[in-house]
């Protein structure tokens, strides 16, 4: 359906670039770098030896610890980082920080092996320090842990596991950056050389492991004890399809934005133990929040059979997905799948003149189509309906092309362009996009899967 255009809308706030990326990514740099410097100050403080190898491997396993802790602060879901740069780029920042440690710590045990090694090798030197020094072997079990999650992580291996096996796994990290740190404190030369390494360190695994306590659990204990959350109403959208009402109290306090999404857990004695990640489906009223799920795995499936009064655990809100990032006075919203749930909550809230891009397959599958084109009505947006099949191509090209994409909207360059789709969508928006033209900082997206 294509309403008519009307005349864009300028708000008072347009053009205003918002610092907010910047700032969190500076923030991290400055943070990393600091501790990197102060790391290595500490390291020449304590005096090096004479055996390159062993400084080597000393170096190494600093900078895997300083490695850890930041990777603490990643997996924290600390509202002022998430807010600011997304469960996305906080994603992509854990997977390399994780293969950093991975690589420091072969680094700091070969190097350590071979520096150490006597007549009968690395491998004999090794098994003897694990069993006459205290802590070795604790940093060994660390070791190995860490050596299997990063060889599951892996693209090739992360493919062929199910996400659940893989997370579990993945779980046992904690346990490693516990063994590794019970190692630095009774073997670490340069932990225990002066009481500034010895506090420097406290403080770091302190202030990291306090990050993860508040943001993982803290955070998520008051306010689901704060709200009280509960199944209002449970209403079909189509045949597949579900929106879920959840009330609570004093919801205007909960900070929660259109485009964010949450972890809900349904506390049912067979669906407690499941989170499940979805985005707001209506912006946030202080009445209630919607969340509206497609029948994709048995965990979305069995929503539909969720009964009205059902206590919820929420966690969140998360996700950069939101206004705040609008820099331009005008946006296009492109929305494929199941993605066009916080795509249809940013249209309620979003501020200027709106084009709205929906990407189904076949018309039929286009969930929220009738809220949508009311919300399009009332705001004076356009809303375009994209169909076809992937190899489609129109009298412009491929459907999301980009001289599709400008013929659709002509002065997308103009606007910020909210995308939110499966990955194969979305990767040829961005690049339709690119081609086209539009700066980077703004084009903000989100794909519509969890964030590990």
């Amino acid at each position: 359906m294509t309403t008519t255009l009307q005349p864009p809308v300028r708000p008072a706030s347009a053009g205003r670039a918002t610092p907010h990326k910047v700032l969190a990514k500076a923030g991290l740099y400055v943070f990393l770098l600091a501790n990197a410097a102060f790391v290595t100050y500490l390291f020449n403080a304590a005096g090096v030896g004479s055996n390159k190898l062993i400084n080597f491997g000393r170096l190494a396993g600093l900078y895997g610890a300083l490695a850890m802790a930041f990777q603490l602060l990643l997996v924290a879901r600390l509202p002022w980082l998430d807010r600011r740069l997304g469960m996305d780029k906080l994603t992509s920042w854990h997977r390399w920080v994780g293969f950093t440690i991975f690589f420091t710590l072969v680094g700091h045990l070969v190097f350590i092996a071979f520096g150490n090694a006597g007549p009968d090798g690395p491998i004999a030197e090794v098994i003897r320090q694990a069993t006459e020094l205290e802590g070795i072997l604790r940093a060994l079990v660390a070791w190995a842990i860490i050596m299997v999650v990063g060889i599951v992580s892996a693209r090739f291996a992360r493919r062929r596991m199910a996400y659940e096996t893989w997370h579990f796994i993945h779980l046992y990290t904690y346990i490693a950056i516990f063994l590794a740190f019970s190692h630095q404190v009774a073997v670490g030369s340069t932990f225990r050389k002066s009481a500034l390494a010895t506090g420097y360190w406290w403080g770091l695994w302190a202030f990291a492991l306090g990050s993860v306590l508040i943001g993982r659990v803290a955070l998520p204990l008051y306010r689901n004890w704060k709200h009280q959350f509960r199944v209002a109403a449970v209403v079909p959208e189509a045949h597949n399809v579900v929106s879920v009402y959840i009330e609570g109290k004093d919801l205007d306090q909960l900070g929660a934005k259109a485009g964010q999404f949450f972890l809900w857990r349904f506390l049912t004695k067979d669906r407690w133990w499941q989170a499940n990640p979805f985005s707001l489906s209506a912006a946030p009223n202080g009445k209630y929040l919607r969340l509206t799920a497609k029948a994709l795995g048995t965990g979305s499936a069995d929503i539909r059979n969720v009964e009205v009064g059902t206590r919820v655990f929420a966690e969140g809100p998360y996700g950069a997905f939101t206004t705040m990032h609008q820099i331009k006075p005008n946006a296009l919203l492109v929305a494929g799948g199941v993605g066009v749930t916080p795509v249809r909550a940013l249209l309620e809230e979003i501020k200027g003149h709106v084009v709205v891009l929906y990407r189904v397959s076949d018309p039929r599958e286009a969930v929220l189509l009738r809220e949508l084109e009311g919300l399009a009505r009332t705001k004076g947006a356009v809303l375009r309906l994209v169909t076809g099949s992937s190899k489609t191509i129109t009298a412009n090209g491929p459907l999301l092309g980009p001289e599709n994409i400008v013929a659709l909207v002509p002065d997308v360059q103009d606007r910020d362009v909210f995308i939110c789709g499966p990955g194969g969508m979305t990767d040829t928006v961005i690049t339709s996009l690119d081609e086209l033209g539009v700066p980077s900082n703004q084009i903000h997206a989100e794909r519509f899967a969890l964030a590990n």
